[in-house]
């Protein structure tokens, strides 16, 4: 029965991810997101021109789902390892999307088939702990008495459970608000200081927003309809999404993203929908990027990693600000998202041993720096913000701090470390409906209670199955 149930959540992530984004994040499906074809071309590639590695070092498969420069960057990291000593070799394969990789991975999971290591996405981290077919870092951490003081504790906290680090964080983001510097100062507003609070939001959105007769040019503020950002705003005012901490303290049997918190955020997009300064568009990330470099809308949330992107592509000066919270809460922080590395077991043990060397290579300040500035996503070893060619960076780039500093001021708490749920993926649609249905006219707490009734329900199905 366990085991239908884990084939169950895998192939509803799989109908929700492809219907709901356009990458990965967490986080992130956002910015890798490929195409079949693309898919089916590089799967022609490496059936035609297979990796080959020194025969007298253990070989060790690694699966990821990073494209563009995400791929050229990691690539470009696991040749610098395989060169740096003679023992093993990282062989990279690139397995399509997050959901794409997930289903070829249930097939072999558990089996001497499976890569020594898989790049999963945030919310299919209760899936991992429980499919039984990987190996807790933590084996290693105790093993070597490695010191992962060293790396971001922020990022670390989600991928712990009971004490325990299950995989290696990778790329990671969270959620910061974009906003046009030169909007602002038409619009008499101080760009140097952007609005933190729900009431600030309302009131700069209002100055920002350009009608012209019954057409508006431009809107003052925009989310996308993506369930994280709703996690995430709900996290920063220190409210849970589900219960027993999340998930954390114990599996968790019903959603509380209905709460004060939740509440919170939809009455503030009804009220800004209905006031004509809310834009609405949708629930496509291209879409809303675009938006905002056309100027159809003047502040918006997006991901950290995708700030560097904006920032060279828009024709006005780009802000960049924490994610607003309410009035009636102090602020808390942001929950990481995106995706690590999980090690496989059922495998052999030197394999297991080469993925452990490549995930600390990884790590190093060095390998992380240069992660950071090609592709924009969080060093997951802070030290690599000290090295010169993140300084360089961010002397280009300054909104590329604001994103880390976000992170670093976040409070450790259940709140800030995210939910642990394994129908996670049904859970985000809940809530982006109920997102929708508000912005269609839904009272926003019935919207709201809807999205909590249906997420209770999957809930309940999921605990009853794997009892």
């Amino acid at each position: 029965m366990k085991k239908l149930l884990l084939l169950l959540v895998a192939i509803s992530m799989i109908m929700f991810i492809t219907a709901c984004s356009n990458e990965a994040d967490g986080q992130e499906s956002d910015e890798n997101t490929n195409t079949t074809e693309e898919t089916t071309e590089n799967t022609e590639t490496e059936e035609e021109t297979p990796e080959k590695a020194t025969n007298d070092k253990v070989e060790a498969v690694f699966w990821h789902a990073m494209s563009g420069e995400g791929q050229e960057s990691i690539e470009a990291i696991v040749d610098n390892f395989n060169q740096s000593q003679d023992e093993y070799t990282i062989i990279p394969e690139f397995q399509g999307s997050y959901e794409e990789a997930l289903t070829k991975y249930r097939s072999v999971g558990g089996t001497a088939d499976a890569p020594a290591i898989i790049q999963t996405f945030e919310v299919g981290t209760k899936y991992m702990i429980d499919s039984g077919f990987i190996e807790p870092v933590q084996s290693f951490i105790d093993e070597e008495g490695y010191d992962v003081s060293q790396l971001e504790e922020n990022i670390l906290n989600y991928y712990t459970v009971d004490d325990q680090l299950y995989s290696m964080p990778f790329n990671s983001s969270t959620p910061v608000m974009l906003y046009n510097k030169d909007a602002f100062k038409e619009a008499g507003l101080d760009p140097e200081n952007p609005p933190q609070t729900f009431e600030e939001i309302k009131e700069a959105a209002e100055k920002l927003t350009v009608k012209n007769g019954d057409n508006t040019e431009r809107y003052g503020f925009s989310i996308l309809n993506y369930g994280w950002f709703i996690e995430e705003l709900i996290a920063t005012q220190g409210g849970l999404y589900v219960n027993n901490d999340n998930g954390r303290s114990d599996s968790a049997t019903e959603a509380v993203f209905n709460g004060e918190e939740g509440l919170r955020i939809f009455e503030l997009m009804d009220e800004m929908n209905k006031a004509g300064t809310y834009g609405n568009f949708g629930s496509n990330w291209d879409d809303i990027r675009a938006a905002f470099q056309t100027e159809n809308t003047a502040m918006y949330l997006d991901s950290s990693a995708g700030v560097t992107t904006t920032v060279e592509n828009a024709p006005f000066e780009v802000g960049v600000a924490y994610i607003p919270y309410s009035e009636e809460a102090e602020r808390n922080g942001v929950i990481i998202g995106g995706a690590s590395l999980w090690m496989s077991n059922g495998i052999e043990e030197e394999k297991q041993k080469a993925a452990w060397e490549f995930m600390k290579y990884l790590q190093s300040p060095e390998s992380q720096a240069k992660w950071h500035i090609e592709t924009g996503y969080f060093a997951i070893n802070p030290a690599a913000y000290e090295e010169d060619i993140v300084k360089d960076k961010w002397k280009e780039y300054p909104q590329l701090k604001v994103t880390v500093d976000q992170l670093q001021e976040t409070k450790p708490s259940f709140a800030t470390q995210g939910a642990l749920i394994s129908v996670f993926p049904e859970a985000r649609q809940q809530v982006v409906t109920a997102m929708e249905n508000v912005l269609q006219g839904t009272d926003p707490k019935e919207a709201l209670d809807k999205a909590a009734e249906e997420t209770n329900r999957v809930i309940e199905q999921a605990n009853r199955a794997n009892q």
